[in-house]
């Protein structure tokens, strides 16, 4: 075995040592760094369940137009080769509803046709759907509104609606959630190496004489900091792993309430828990973290014992 390898097992049995010597203080410090931790690693997890979600939601975005009550139906339908003209795509649909027909459509689908013959002339007016070619998702559904914007302008036009405006507005949603999951777990990280400073700084002090014998021994630095380090690692990892499982549990109840919520929507939707690529990388800097933190500690205070 190298050096090296003999040197960096030293140096874990030494902090697997410093554990076994007071677990209770090592488990408190992984429940609280633990709690730090669950509150990204949830965030994470709902994100990771979303984004798919949005990304490849796909809808073909319909443009409705509707025209004035007062016009005329040779101005309503004077209106189609402008529209064309305009959206300038011979993949797109463009197809005129007249009000008797959308009348028509709505006392099948709503039921209430006794009640709508009761209002005497049809309320409702002339109008236009227009089916763009390709799909609106959370990435390019802004390309629509050069159009939509051109349609206000033409006359006899009362209303322009969008059905797949929603689609941009979750687009912009997620992005509000990422940035506050990034600021969350900015803080959150900054508090685990706080504590994880602390923790060793507290080590430091338990075992300064030992750390001064084994100066004079001849000891290098190096040798010194490296069983600080592998707790701190240590630490974090422990943590990481905890603060996982805890939101993997969590999921089990999220699930059952979601299932009730999905099912008024004919949906399916569940909660999935995180790859193990991705449960990887996130226990990878949980340990980071905690090295981070020991590092700090170590060169502060032991440069202080010197």
């Amino acid at each position: 075995m190298s050096p090296w390898f003999r040197q960096h097992r030293f140096a874990l049995g030494a902090a697997l040592s410093t554990v076994r010597k007071a677990p209770g203080s090592f488990l408190f410090n992984v429940l609280v760094v633990a709690v730090a931790l669950a509150l990204p690693f949830a965030g994470i997890t709902l994100l990771d369940n979303v984004r798919p979600m949005s990304e490849q939601l796909s809808v073909d975005p319909e443009v409705s137009l509707f025209v004035k009550p007062d016009a005329t139906r040779e101005e309503a339908q004077a209106l189609g080769p402008q529209l064309r003209q305009i959206i300038d795509d011979n993949k797109a649909s463009i197809t005129f509803i007249p009000r008797e027909q959308a009348l028509d459509d709505l006392k099948a689908r709503s039921g209430l046709s006794a009640a709508l013959d009761t209002l005497g002339d049809n309320p409702l007016p002339d109008s236009y759907v227009m089916k763009l070619a390709g799909s609106a998702s959370a990435a390019d559904a802004s390309r629509i509104d050069a159009v939509v914007e051109q349609l206000h302008q033409l006359p006899h036009v009362d209303t322009v609606q969008v059905d797949s405006a929603w689609v941009k507005r979750l687009a912009a949603l997620l992005g509000v959630l990422r940035l506050v999951l990034l600021l969350l777990a900015v803080t959150l990280g900054v508090v685990v190496i706080a504590v994880v400073f602390n923790t060793i700084r507290l080590q430091v002090l338990t075992q300064r004489e030992e750390i001064a014998v084994s100066k004079l021994l001849g000891a290098t630095d190096n040798f010194i900091h490296r069983p600080f380090y592998y707790t701190g690692a240590l630490l974090g990892l422990c943590a990481g792993a905890v603060a996982l499982g805890g939101v993997a549990l969590a999921l089990q109840p999220l699930n059952a309430a979601i299932a009730e919520f999905a099912r008024l929507y004919a949906s399916e939707f569940q909660l999935a828990p995180l790859s193990a690529p991705e449960v990887a990388g996130l226990l990878a800097i949980s340990a980071g973290l905690g090295l981070i933190g020991a590092m700090l500690s170590v060169q502060r205070h032991l440069a202080r014992l010197k």
